[in-house]
């Protein structure tokens, strides 16, 4: 089950590789996000912020917090600063019992779904960046796999998780499988689900 641990592991790899890309030019757009590889950098570091902020309200969706990261920033203070969130989500996750449940759209998460969503923003985001840089991004699989098993437990993984994720997050074509529109996961404790393959009319642009 995907807990702290690989949030933390997740920001990691992530880092390192966003920091041997520091020197690039980050306002370059990235295809199909209508975003700069800063601004879904930003997005995934408050993604984290977010996370960690949910779990510990206990469910209560918060109308009134608000909360940026500034895209304009520079290269390195945005890989610190979306380890640092990624860190106080990891902090308050590890921090709550089993049984705690926090807010999202998709599904009122536990510990183990906010731990796995982090994960995702993190390399999937991570990738979006490396696909705006002209650049190729593949983290461990084991935790791609781990992520892909607690989001998306309709995927039956294969060889290639980190593929597999990726299509699931309407990233790629896989195989004879067309790119994904209305893409979700599973975000609520696993025994919850109900066999379906969820889907979303209007995902977000970066989601």
């Amino acid at each position: 089950m995907t807990d702290a641990s690989d949030v933390r592991r997740a920001a990691t790899v992530c880092s390192e590789f966003l920091s041997a890309t520091a020197d690039a030019d980050w306002d370059i757009a990235i295809s199909d996000l209508e975003l700069t590889v800063a601004g879904v950098i930003a997005h995934a570091a408050e993604g984290c912020l977010w996370y960690a902020i949910d779990l510990a309200a206990g469910g209560t969706e918060l109308q009134a917090v608000e909360h940026r990261v500034n895209a304009d920033g520079s290269n390195a203070d945005l890989i610190d600063t979306m380890r640092a969130y990624a860190d106080i989500a990891a902090s308050v996750i590890d921090a709550s019992p089993d049984s705690a449940r926090g807010f999202h759209p998709l599904g009122a998460a536990d510990p183990s779904g906010f731990a796995a969503m982090a994960c995702d923003e993190l390399l999937i985001h991570t990738d979006d960046a490396a696909r705006g840089l002209g650049l190729t991004f593949h983290p461990p699989d084991d935790l791609a796999r781990s992520v892909l098993r607690r989001l998306f437990p309709w995927v039956t993984p294969a060889d290639d998780a980190w593929e597999q994720l990726r299509w699931a997050n309407g990233r790629i074509a896989l195989g004879d499988l067309d790119r994904l529109a209305g893409w979700a996961w599973h975000c609520a404790p696993l025994e919850e689900w109900d066999g379906s393959v969820p889907t979303r009319p209007d995902p977000p642009a970066a989601i």
